[in-house]
């Protein structure tokens, strides 16, 4: 590690100091996206722990046909209402617990089901390695929209369907990832010496190795919430996730898609999509920031 961070000093020392300025500067500015991004997730995971009603400040699921489609005010509706009275930010608030749960849970099982397919195929190798890689190869051929469309077509659309579904779709990213972080560590001085002195290879598997990846777990993670999140708004766009009444961002924007090109309720689609994408772009960013802190090589530039 000294050597390569004496070689990037050496690399570094000839560009000047107006170009490492610049950099330094470009990179202060950048210092607030991450500190924005954590403050987006943070209030989208109180949302999937605490009850919805707790938050909203309206019934999300009551109708009130006097309200229809009142545009944003301080008074009483601070988002306006939709199509059927409903209060934009309550269904909002509701529909982020439902979209947040379902990608988190899905995360989770992917992650899983990722790490220890890498920790066996790096850990174990030869023809586990050979076996593995190639159903994880072929997993990541398939186009995991229409598998997802049709899995969840066949088993009916419901909230436990659309997280096995999407775990299910997402590990293998995981597998590849961890496996060449597990085959790096396997080459290292103290899995060496762990196997001299007869640790069995379950026990440097998770006493050992593991240990060292959860950094690259962490940051797959926060990056897959953010596909998992797009794959589960759109399989409830189209029907196929999250079933009414229950608000998710999909079904939200599915109620939204006639109004879209409408100018007097410009807020009732709008709002769940920049909803999504602020939810996307924060644990992207987050996922960059957490990539850049955690590797040696990068922290140094």
């Amino acid at each position: 590690m000294a050597q390569l961070v004496d070689t990037q000093s050496q690399v570094a020392a000839p560009m000047g100091g107006r170009v490492l300025g610049a950099f330094r500067a470009l990179r202060s500015s950048m210092r607030g996206a991450p500190k924005l991004s954590l403050l987006f997730i943070f209030l989208s995971i109180i949302l999937a722990i605490f009850p919805a009603q707790w938050i909203t400040p309206h019934d999300s699921i009551e109708i009130s046909p006097s309200e229809l489609l009142l545009a944003p005010s301080f008074s009483e509706h601070l988002l306006g209402t939709d199509n059927q009275g409903r209060d934009v930010l309550s269904r909002l608030i509701h529909g982020g617990q439902s979209s947040v749960r379902v990608a988190g849970a899905a995360v989770l099982l992917a992650g899983l089901l990722g790490t220890l397919v890498a920790l066996i195929s790096g850990v174990f190798r030869g023809w586990v390695d050979r076996v593995l890689m190639q159903i994880t190869d072929a997993f990541l051929s398939l186009p995991y929209l229409m598998v997802a469309l049709t899995v969840v077509t066949l088993l009916g659309p419901s909230i436990i369907n659309l997280i096995i579904v999407i775990g299910f779709l997402r590990w293998m990213g995981f597998a590849r990832v961890l496996r060449g972080e597990v085959l790096r560590l396997m080459e290292m001085d103290f899995v060496r010496l762990a196997n001299v002195a007869g640790s069995s290879r379950v026990r440097v598997m998770f006493r050992h190795v593991f240990p060292n990846i959860i950094n690259t777990l962490l940051v797959l993670a926060t990056l897959e919430v953010g596909l998992a999140v797009i794959l589960e708004a759109s399989l409830s766009f189209l029907g196929l996730g999250v079933q009414r009444p229950i608000p998710s961002w999909g079904n939200i924007l599915r109620d939204a898609q006639q109004f879209l090109f409408f100018p007097g309720a410009w807020w009732f689609p709008l709002i769940p999509g920049i909803a999504i994408t602020f939810l996307v772009m924060s644990c992207n960013l987050t996922g960059d920031w957490l990539r850049d802190r955690t590797d040696p090589t990068r922290r140094q530039l």
